[in-house]
């Protein structure tokens, strides 16, 4: 007896369609899985017999049982092939009849026969309408999720019980409705920027981050609002896109970080990962690579606090990722790549004591220890960062204000007008914010007045600047002429770019 069912596997992202083929025959009840399988995939024998006998199913308990999973030379890896394998089982002994044949079935199977939920569910359904799939069955709980993708049908099953009645015309499944996009509302509980006294050039350096996706620097004293202005980043962040939305959503039902009451991730991610984070943890690790921090703030933001406390090699790995919006895992099994284009926020005090270069108040470090502290992040890292921006401490008369600042919802008005003259822009280049353009769009769209040539001449050359700066200080003044709503980058946004660049010049002494 033989049956063929299909499945789908998952490699990082990278979906591919896999044959789960079963041949029984006479013998001593055995059931042996090859096709390159791990753990959990070898252990999904046990799980199966079990469901079906549970389920008042019939399993040959007189037979050998061959499970193949096809392309053998992939590696399988998670429980996800234990519906398609119990199904396989049913069609081979004829427990079931109908049309499934063209059908995908992922789920796990517990003991008892009940579906359970699994991850990487709609890179799966994304794959499968790729290859001209109609009708998916995954677990109940996954069915929200996959059923963001219109154009087929997607059934969640509860029980194998389920399954089987649906498949013999007795009960049938509905399939799930789609859930069309809809963009994030901000809740009231989020924090606003009407709430910070004070700090208006900092404000301004946060709107013009956002707007055009800039890594920024932020160097203060302790107290002076750095991480209460970080905070408050999501509520001016712009509107995600339907297509950044399902980049972001696959890694994060992949990483098993989706929720049933959200299926789909329609809001900019803001990960703050504390300082102790491993270099794993932030590029993302393991035998068969997952995600790490990078790839979850995706689309999104990336908030380091206290930037020197993290160990070298961690600040290290961010370096070519953010460069690149992207990173290579590579390990003896496979080599990895995942989406990391994050919007990266950092935060640190000048010196140990937090008060090298103070106003008012004196720094009581050693002698050359603000210098070892600031050494602590290296110099192509702090060249990679757009924007740096110094938050002194708010002076009273700030802080006793009582007039309201300007709250989130106006800043993300300006800020998201201005993405949509970038999305404009970049139509159908896969770039959506003028921090991602490379070369031949920098020069194609920075296109500079006379006077601001000028002046962006006269500052390389005094400043000494590299060539990425030279390049980010025209992505950054593309960025303001947009919240401007100028064609041209004329001087005044060519001197406040030049502005966000010079503080490494007062610190680091570069």
């Amino acid at each position: 007896m033989f049956a063929k069912i299909k499945s789908i596997g998952l490699l990082g992202l990278e979906s591919y369609m896999i044959d789960v083929e079963l041949n029984i025959t006479g013998g001593k009840f055995t059931v042996d899985v090859v096709g390159l399988p791990d753990t959990a995939v070898s252990e999904s024998k046990q799980r199966v017999v079990a469901a079906i006998n549970n389920s008042g199913l019939q399993m040959h308990m007189s037979s050998h049982h061959t499970f193949n999973l096809a392309p053998a030379d992939i590696k399988k890896e998670g429980s996800v092939y234990d519906l398609p394998m119990a199904v396989a089982v049913l069609s081979a002994t004829k427990q079931i009849r109908g049309d499934y044949k063209d059908a995908v079935f992922v789920g796990e199977l517990s003991l008892s026969g009940a579906v359970k939920g699994i991850k990487g569910v709609l890179p799966m359904v994304i794959a499968a309408k790729a290859h001209g799939i109609k009708d998916v069955y995954v677990p109940f709980d996954n069915c929200s999720e996959a059923a963001v993708i219109e154009g087929i049908n997607v059934y969640g099953v509860s029980t194998l019980n389920q399954l089987v009645n649906h498949i013999n015309d007795t009960v049938k499944i509905e399939p799930v409705e789609f859930q069309s996009f809809r963009h994030y509302d901000l809740p009231d509980y989020l924090p606003d920027f009407k709430d910070v006294k004070g700090q208006f050039a900092a404000k301004r350096a946060l709107e013009v981050a956002a707007a055009g996706g800039h890594n920024v620097m932020m160097i203060g004293p302790p107290g002076s609002g750095k991480s209460m202005l970080s905070k408050r980043i999501p509520s001016i962040l712009p509107d995600i896109t339907v297509e950044e939305a399902l980049e972001t959503t696959k890694i994060y039902s992949l990483s098993g970080h989706l929720s049933k009451d959200k299926p789909i991730i329609n809001y900019r991610p803001f990960r703050a990962p504390h300082h102790s984070v491993s270099p794993a943890g932030l590029s993302g690790g393991g035998t068969i690579p997952k995600p790490g921090e990078l790839s979850l703030a995706h689309n999104g933001v990336l908030f380091l606090d206290e930037l020197p406390e993290f160990s070298r090699s961690t600040m290290e790995v961010l370096r070519q990722p953010i460069e690149n919006g992207t990173i290579t895992i590579s390990r003896a099994a496979c080599a990895l790549t995942y989406p990391c284009s994050v919007m990266l926020v950092c935060a640190m005090n000048p010196c140990p004591c937090g008060y090298f270069s103070h106003p008012t108040r004196e720094c009581t470090c050693p002698k050359g220890a603000p210098a070892r502290y600031l050494s602590k992040v290296s110099g192509p890292l702090l060249d990679r960062l757009d924007i740096h921006i110094e938050v002194p401490p708010v002076d009273y008369n700030n802080l006793s204000d009582t007039d309201e600042a300007e709250p989130s919802a106006m800043i993300r008005e300006r800020v998201n007008a201005a993405r949509k003259i970038q999305l404009e822009r970049f139509e159908g280049t896969g770039i959506s914010c003028n921090a991602r353009m490379n070369s031949a769009l920098t020069r194609k769209f920075c296109v500079l007045s006379e006077a601001a040539s000028k002046t962006l001449e006269m500052s390389f050359e005094k400043l000494g600047l590299s060539a990425r700066a030279y390049d980010k200080i025209l992505k950054v003044s593309r960025t303001i002429a947009d919240l401007d709503g100028s064609e041209t980058i004329e001087n005044k946004h060519i001197l406040e770019a030049i502005q966000y660049r010079s503080l490494d010049r007062k610190f680091w002494k570069a």
